[in-house]
């Protein structure tokens, strides 16, 4: 990731971005945040003001414990709605540190970015002076080598990480431009300090992954490829067992949404889908042996270590269990 000059590693993707917050914050002398509904950045207080992931599948979009005087600092807009965003700008542009976004979002289901979203909000952030932060413990290193950014083609000046680069084990990291990344201590004012933080097996097993992801480019078409396999197998079972459902895609991401919609690109047009339908669907792939994330909100993840035949087995479980929800 190029945008990523300088990193500072800490132990999991709630500490990045409450962290790159803080920071956030301290360069520009500003206070407000501007974070989209549907999109989860962890559980600190400032990010669950409409939150997703766990937060929209238990219908508790703020958590009890959250100030008020935390949460008048969490400006909202929808995702996808540029005009949103500008009239925010418009308002109080001058008082805004940040703005947050999952650039693919992963935690309303996979939601894909409409055109001009993203370069929209790079556009308007550099206008007002706010600094733009991509969320990408889901999409970095999962969409491409240089994850969602280098797959739209957009600098951040900050970026968060997690998951993908511990190696299966609790890492998060944070990082951008130089000048920005000095405010930290102790080259900066700004604190932040983790005891396991960068521990050494943590970082062996994480750079063990990214070299060999880094060695491996050919993977992330063969992963798109067999999402798009698996993707095309559902809609093809949608359609033939007429269920009121669609399939969001992008590289390795995907989701089933039980959903009468055309499209789901809104949280609005996300939390239309039917729960109840996926905790059915969730129960009998369970019985065909297929352990779904168990809410509608999550997002599905194909690895490199499925194989054709995993992907074949998925698709006729997917069939089976459509026509088994036809009949009860």
């Amino acid at each position: 990731m190029p945008s990523v000059e300088s990193v500072r590693m800490v132990n999991s993707g709630t500490e990045a971005t409450m962290s790159a917050l803080r920071l956030a914050r301290a360069f520009t002398g500003r206070e407000l945040l501007l974070k989209f509904k549907g999109n989860y950045h962890g559980h600190a207080d400032s990010f669950l003001i409409s939150a997703g992931s766990g937060a929209m599948t238990f219908g508790v979009p703020d958590s009890p414990g959250v100030t008020k005087a935390t949460a008048k600092n969490t400006l909202m807009a929808p995702y996808n709605d540029l005009q949103a965003v500008e009239d925010l700008f418009a308002k109080t542009g001058d008082k805004i540190a940040a703005v947050i976004v999952e650039p693919v979002v992963g935690n309303m289901g996979v939601v894909l970015p409409q055109k001009g979203f993203l370069e929209g909000l790079r556009t308007i952030t550099r206008k007002y002076g706010t600094l733009l932060i991509f969320d990408e413990v889901i999409t970095g290193f999962r969409l491409s080598r240089g994850g969602a950014q280098q797959l739209f083609g957009i600098t951040p000046d900050l970026t968060t990480m997690g998951k993908i680069i511990g190696g299966g084990l609790p890492v998060g990291a944070y990082g951008g431009r130089k000048e920005i990344m000095e405010k930290l201590s102790p080259t900066g004012p700004v604190y932040q300090a983790g005891t396991l933080s960068g521990n050494p097996l943590a970082m062996a097993a994480g750079l063990t992954a990214l070299n060999i992801l880094n060695d491996n480019p050919q993977i992330y078409k063969q992963l798109e490829q067999k999402a798009v396999k698996l993707a095309e197998g559902f809609r093809k079972n949608i359609a033939e067992t007429n269920t009121p459902a669609l399939v969001n895609q992008i590289g390795s991401m995907l989701t089933l949404f039980f959903n009468k919609g055309s499209q789901v690109t809104t949280f609005a047009e996300a939390a239309a889908s039917d729960t109840e339908k996926f905790a059915e669907y969730f129960r009998l792939s369970l019985e065909n042996g297929i352990y779904l994330a168990p809410s509608q909100f999550e997002t599905g993840f194909i690895s490199a270590a499925h194989t054709d035949d995993d992907i074949d087995y998925a698709i006729r479980a997917n069939r089976e269990a459509l026509l088994k929800m036809k009949k009860i």
